[in-house]
């Protein structure tokens, strides 16, 4: 019998492990909300399934492998306010789970280390919900669940160099900040070595070796592109969403070395200028 994995809200990262396992023989089942998307996914090789009228449920019956990257909202986790008991159901059949939460499950440690034994205390909204959708995935019985913690995702059309093209870039400044990062295609690295390595109950920081100031990424875009370094602007003094305001609420160094360890992952982009640099040789 195939590989099977049903993918839940098939976005920017699962798409990027597609790209990997369809050369393999595999079949990606991935949901959406969007018609239009679903046609771009069938085009990559992906079968679209739209949230509220195929038969989700129905495809649990299909998978071998279940990977879930929708993120929780005020009323909880989406696909299991939906798909829970379908899930449990089909817990004892599936090969590999995977669950995509954030680095932000951590909460500020003003600059320190932390890893995957570190003690969650989000000081953030959309933290604290990731700690509760963890729990939800990991109260399923019989699920073997491994949980990755994603830092900031950069990649392909994610990147910032078109801010700094644009003259829209800001490199606002607040001593101290630093932010772990993690180039996509790492993403999908590290997850096709854990698929190929299960160990249910697994916990995994997906990020890379330069824990670094955002401002210091914005000034190698700059110096990449040929173009004049954005002036610094301190964070006390800038205009900002509260969605942006809150990433700067939290500063911390991700260790990375359990990936390393345990799934023998050698990162494509172990750090930003190397991934900066990627993304514009891929620019042409």
């Amino acid at each position: 019998m195939g590989k099977v994995l049903l993918s839940f809200g098939h976005g920017y990262s699962a798409r990027a492990l597609a790209r990997r396992l369809l050369p393999r023989g595999w079949r990606v089942l991935g949901t959406t909300r969007d018609p239009a998307r679903a046609e771009t996914l069938r085009a990559e090789g992906v079968t679209p399934l739209l949230w509220d009228r195929d038969d989700v449920a129905g495809a649990l019956g299909e998978a071998t492998h279940l990977l879930s990257s929708a993120g929780p909202t005020e009323a909880g986790d989406p696909v299991l306010a939906r798909h829970r008991d379908a899930i449990a159901a089909a817990a004892p059949g599936l090969e590999w789970a995977g669950y995509l939460s954030t680095t932000g499950v951590y909460g500020d440690h003003q600059g320190g280390w932390v890893d995957e034994a570190t003690p969650l205390s989000p000081s953030t909204t959309r933290g604290q919900r990731r700690v509760a959708a963890e729990a939800e995935w990991q109260s399923i019985p019989g699920l073997p669940l491994h949980i990755f913690r994603l830092a900031g995702i950069y990649g392909p059309g994610r990147g910032p160099f078109e801010k700094v093209r644009q003259g829209t870039a800001r490199r606002i400044v607040k001593p101290g900040q630093v932010f772990s990062r993690i180039h996509v295609d790492d993403i999908a690295q590290v997850l096709e070595a854990s698929i190929d390595r299960p160990r249910p109950g697994a916990v995994y920081n997906l990020c890379d070796d330069d824990p670094a100031p955002p401002e210091d990424v914005i000034a190698h875009a700059a110096d990449l592109l040929g173009l004049p370094v954005p002036g610094a602007i301190p964070f006390d003094e800038a205009e900002m969403t509260p969605m942006a305001r809150s990433f700067y609420a939290e500063s911390k160094r991700v260790s990375n070395r359990r990936i390393k360890e345990e799934l023998g992952v050698r990162l494509l982009h172990p750090d930003y200028r190397s991934g900066l640099r990627a993304l514009l040789a891929e620019e042409g």
